[in-house]
């Protein structure tokens, strides 16, 4: 009997990209949905990152029958009342590139000064189990809106979200870098001792 298998359930290579670093040598035989040959869409309905992140982690747990690791996660600017928040993705509206997304939010942006460009990036990492539980975890990390865009990593709202500590936008990070500080690496930092201790009780 080989290892357990956990189902990384996202279509985005980057955030797969991004996953595999902090869950480097867990005892799980990480794949991919087109690894298991899954091209079903799931709708996020949810009105929060929570109850997305849940929605898809179930959904790809049932269609997989596999342990599945599904995450929501978004851009909350203190200036907008904590938008695009779960809307991240949407915000500018369906089926924009990430450049139309950036002007966008910098648009709604362009009055605003230096000191109120406050915001937080948020992830929240639901694990659904064959056995229809549901974990939740997150991570959080901290910085400014910067008035443009910046580097040439990451993904999404990462050029134009800078981080003072570092004086460097997301996007100008190695992706070792960004493990370390972001929100993602530090939700998965946090599924992986969740999927660490399945392990253990399945001893």
């Amino acid at each position: 009997m080989g290892m357990p298998k956990l189902l990384l359930a996202t279509k985005n290579a980057a955030k797969v990209r991004e996953y595999l670093l902090p869950l480097q040598g867990i005892p799980y035989d990480i794949v991919t949905l087109s690894d298991v040959g899954i091209d079903v869409v799931v709708r996020e309905t949810g009105e929060t990152m929570e109850e997305n992140a849940s929605i898809k982690a179930e959904a790809y747990a049932l269609a997989s029958d596999l342990t599945a690791l599904a995450d929501d996660s978004g851009l909350e600017v203190d200036a907008l009342g904590g938008e695009p928040g779960a809307l991240s993705a949407r915000y500018a509206g369906e089926g924009v590139s990430d450049r139309e997304r950036l002007d966008f939010l910098l648009s709604k942006l362009s009055h605003v000064p230096w000191e109120q460009r406050a915001a937080c990036f948020r992830c929240v990492i639901a694990i659904a189990t064959l056995k229809g539980a549901v974990e939740l975890c997150q991570g959080e990390c901290h910085g400014i809106i910067a008035f443009e865009p910046r580097g040439e990593g990451g993904f999404g709202y990462d050029p134009i979200f800078f981080l003072p500590e570092l004086g460097k936008t997301m996007a100008e990070l190695t992706i070792e870098e960004k493990n370390e500080i972001s929100h993602r690496g530090k939700a998965a930092r946090r599924a992986r001792q969740i999927l660490e201790r399945y392990i253990r009780s399945s001893d």
